[in-house]
């Protein structure tokens, strides 16, 4: 499958006049951050976790983003009730296994959702090592494993799962288990601004509730989040400014823009 510049362009003036309802079961540390993101590029965020209503509520979302970054038993058990709806209802839906590896909590979570058969995962390099089953040097929710080997992972991963895999680092890469794909943008500044990558995966997930190839939806996330990452990098000074900057141009962002600056392989 080719991934021309012109697909990423639909998907986000498909974001744009759909306005996709999207499901977060999501850490405290990005709750305002990521729903804040979900507006601006034109989706609509809830962040629903309680156990007795988000069944109900994956009826109604558009897509469903489950993150692990902070665990307890009740939010838990709620991921899995969520999963497992959005499978049966056909519902597309994202995990994001943070800090997998650092922890034998996070680590068994993130294997026992995988039974729920995400639409896409999407994690740093060491991330998709230890959820591949290999050993994935974790430090916090930093990514210390190496391109190649992270890649071989979210090959391997992806293989076993039946999932797209968006392994993302200095260059975002998806795969099917077969093919592979590449962004390229993004500015290094954007490392200093926490729960980049958990926006990220939230993008996917509004993505991926209007476009059905999940590698195009996951490439088209990366791309939008990078380009915007960059025309906000230049016209600031910190990563204060910056988080703000960065809602801004994803407010912004228009297709030809994406197109234009998008540095897909």
């Amino acid at each position: 499958m080719t991934m021309p510049s012109a697909a990423i362009g639909r998907v986000l003036d498909a974001i744009r006049a759909r306005r996709p309802l999207v499901h977060n079961i999501t850490n405290y540390v990005v709750m305002n951050t990521t729903a804040n993101a979900l507006l601006a590029v034109g989706a609509s965020p809830a962040m629903v976790h309680a156990e007795a209503e988000v069944e109900e509520f994956v009826g109604i979302a558009d897509a469903l983003v489950i993150n692990i970054g902070t665990l307890s038993p009740p939010w838990i058990a709620a991921m899995h009730l969520a999963a497992a709806r959005a499978r049966t209802a056909g519902k597309p839906w994202v995990l994001d296994p943070v800090g997998a590896g650092a922890t034998r909590l996070r680590t068994d979570t993130a294997f026992a959702l995988l039974q729920h058969r995400p639409t896409l995962i999407r994690g740093n390099g060491s991330e998709i090592v230890a959820l591949a089953g290999g050993i994935g040097a974790t430090r916090g929710v930093d990514s210390t494993a190496g391109d190649a080997a992270s890649l071989e992972a979210a090959k391997a991963l992806a293989a076993a799962t039946g999932s797209v895999v968006a392994v993302t680092g200095p260059v975002d890469r998806v795969t099917d288990g077969a093919s592979v794909w590449s962004c390229a943008n993004g500015d290094v500044r954007m490392t200093r601004v926490t729960g980049l990558g958990c926006t990220l995966t939230a993008l996917s997930a509004a993505c991926l509730a209007v476009e059905p190839e999940p590698a195009i939806a996951a490439l088209t996330a990366c791309a939008i989040l990078g380009v915007a990452g960059e025309i906000a990098a230049s016209a600031t000074k910190g990563p204060g400014s910056l988080q703000v900057a960065i809602l801004d141009r994803l407010a912004d962002l228009d297709a030809a823009t994406l197109e234009q600056r998008a540095r897909l392989s």
